[in-house]
């Protein structure tokens, strides 16, 4: 299978030069590298986007909810998204491009999560963040445009398969209403993305 473009040049950048890899160096230096590695975020067309914060267990964590544009103003399915890298590196600013797309692509508002990471905040304080966001979508969709009734988790890398995962799983536990409003495309988006499947998900 080839490699996407995009990613060809991530991984270009990652096998030039013979300084240390990624993981070999403090977190502080392993963000600033992985932050000028991003791509310019791409031109899309949406109808807003919006930075706020949402109340958390350890105080207010940031979010940035993406909404496309839309015939009417009726409330759209929305996808909350937890970032990549290992829980270390990430935030929403390096994931802002890939989530102004799938706002797009899948015709849904999107809630890119900027939670706690680690080491500085240990386990599980970002899995507390990703849950309290989740939670506070569910209680206040109407706020941000969004059907509460249609929500899904998902993210990218480890935040995607165990940050979304823990969200998806935790609620059920701790709170059924929220669960009943999760939608089945809960999951990990890898270097190929299908958005059939995430507007499928959605109820799109």
């Amino acid at each position: 299978m080839p490699v996407d473009p995009a990613l060809e040049v991530v991984l270009d950048q990652l096998n030039a030069g013979d300084g240390p890899k990624l993981h070999e160096v403090a977190p502080e230096q392993a963000r600033v590298f992985f932050d000028s590695m991003q791509l310019p975020a791409p031109e899309v067309a949406l109808d807003r986007v919006e930075d706020r914060t949402v109340p958390g267990p350890a105080g207010p964590i940031p979010v940035r909810i993406y909404r496309p544009e839309s015939e009417s103003n009726d409330p759209l399915p929305v996808l909350v998204y937890y970032h990549g890298g290992g829980w270390v590196i990430g935030s929403i600013e390096t994931h802002d491009g890939t989530c102004r797309e799938l706002a797009r692509d899948a015709g849904c508002v999107v809630v890119s999560v900027d939670y706690r990471l680690a080491p500085e905040h240990r386990f599980p304080a970002a899995a507390d963040d990703c849950y309290a966001a989740l939670a506070w979508v569910a209680a206040n969709g109407g706020e941000i445009g969004a059907d509460a009734s249609r929500i899904a988790v998902g993210g990218d890398s480890a935040d995607g398969l165990d940050g979304g995962g823990v969200a998806a799983g935790g609620v059920e536990v701790r709170e059924p209403a929220v669960a009943q409003g999760c939608g089945p495309a809960h999951g990990r988006l890898g270097p190929a993305r299908d958005d059939d499947r995430w507007a499928a998900g959605l109820g799109g």
